[in-house]
C-alpha cells in the first residue's frame, strides 16, 4: 500500500519537516520504493517533482526537503505499485484542468472494475486504476458543472457522492486539491492534527528531527497535515473515521460531513 500526505494551511507554508519524515518511509523506514511526487500550489500556480525511484535515496527528494516551498495546499505520495509498473507516467499525484484550475489527485488502494467506468472527458496516460479514478472523477464535474458552481457546498456534496461511488469498488484514501481546497476521503486510514497558537515541539517518528513551530510562526497560522499514517511521536493525531470524507481550506476543516453508506473495507 502506498501513503500520502497533505497540508492546508491559512498562510504559505513549507513542507520540508512533515515530508522529511515521509521521504524515509520510501525505501528506508517504509517499503514504498517505487516511486514518490508531490505538489505545490502557490496562488494560480501549480508545480510538482515526480521520480519513479525510491525517495529515501531520491536527489530530487532531498532538493526538495531541503528547498523551502511555501504554499496553502501541497499533495504528497510514496508508492508501493500493485497496479501499473514502475514508471513516471504511474507516479502521482495527477494532475489535469478544469475550470482554469489545475486539479491534482493521488490515491492509496485498489479498486476493482474501475476501468469499467466510461470517462467522458479525461484519459489517462499512465496504466493505474488511481489515473482511471481521477479522470472518471473530472469528468463527472465537468459533466455535471459545465462551469464552476457559484455555491461551494454544491460542489463538495457532488464530490462527496462521487467518492462514495469509487469506494465502493475497494479501497480509496485519497487526497484532492484544486489550490483552494484540499478534499479528503479515507476508506481504511487517514490521520489529521491542526498546529495553531500557542506553536510548541514536534518529533519526527521516522527521522531524528525536532521542530519548535513557535520558532517559524506567527499567531494567527493555522496549518493542517493530513496523513496515511502519524508522522510524529508527541502530538495528538485524529484519525479518520471509514468512509469519511472532508474539505479542508486555509488550514481549518470546513465540511466534516461523514459518509454512512460506504462499505469500503468491510
Amino acid at each position: 500500500m502506498c501513503e500520502l500526505l497533505g497540508m492546508s494551511a491559512s498562510v504559505p507554508t513549507d513542507i520540508c519537516f512533515s515530508f522529511a519524515g515521509l521521504m524515509r518511509r520510501g525505501g528506508d523506514t517504509g517499503p514504498h520504493e517505487d516511486g514518490w511526487g508531490i505538489a505545490f500550489y502557490e496562488g494560480k500556480g501549480y508545480r510538482a517533482f515526480h521520480d519513479p525511484g525510491a525517495s529515501a535515496d531520491s536527489e530530487i527528494a532531498r532538493f526538495v526537503q531541503s528547498y523551502s516551498i511555501k504554499s496553502n495546499n501541497v499533495l504528497c505520495h510514496i508508492r508501493k505499485a500493485n497496479r501499473g509498473k514502475v514508471s513516471l507516467e504511474n507516479t502521482h499525484p495527477f494532475a489535469r484542468e478544469l475550470w482554469g484550475q489545475t486539479w491534482s489527485f493521488a490515491h492509496n488502494g485498489q479498486l476493482k472494475g474501475v476501468k469499467k467506468l466510461t470517462l467522458k472527458h479525461y484519459n489517462p496516460v499512465g496504466t493505474t486504476d488511481s489515473e482511471h479514478a481521477f479522470c472518471w472523477l473530472l469528468g463527472e464535474l465537468r459533466e455535471h458543472f459545465p462551469r464552476p458552481p457559484g455555491r461551494q457546498r454544491a460542489l463538495w456534496q457532488f464530490i462527496q457522492e462521487k467518492t462514495e461511488t469509487l469506494s465502493e469498488l475497494g479501497i480509496f484514501n485519497m487526497l484532492m486539491s484544486d489550490g483552494r481546497s484540499l478534499y479528503t476521503h479515507c476508506s481504511t486510514k487517514l490521520s489529521w492534527l491542526t498546529r495553531q497558537a500557542p506553536f510548541g515541539n514536534a518529533q519526527l517518528i521516522d527521522a531524528d528531527m525536532t521542530v519548535d513551530f513557535a520558532d517559524h510562526t506567527q499567531a494567527n497560522d493555522v496549518v493542517t497535515v493530513i496523513a496515511t499514517q502519524p508522522l510524529t511521536s508527541n502530538e495528538q493525531w485524529q484519525a479518520m473515521d471509514e468512509g469519511e470524507f472532508s474539505v479542508f481550506q486555509q488550514g481549518q476543516r470546513v465540511w466534516p460531513r461523514q459518509n454512512k453508506n460506504n462499505s469500503a473495507g468491510k
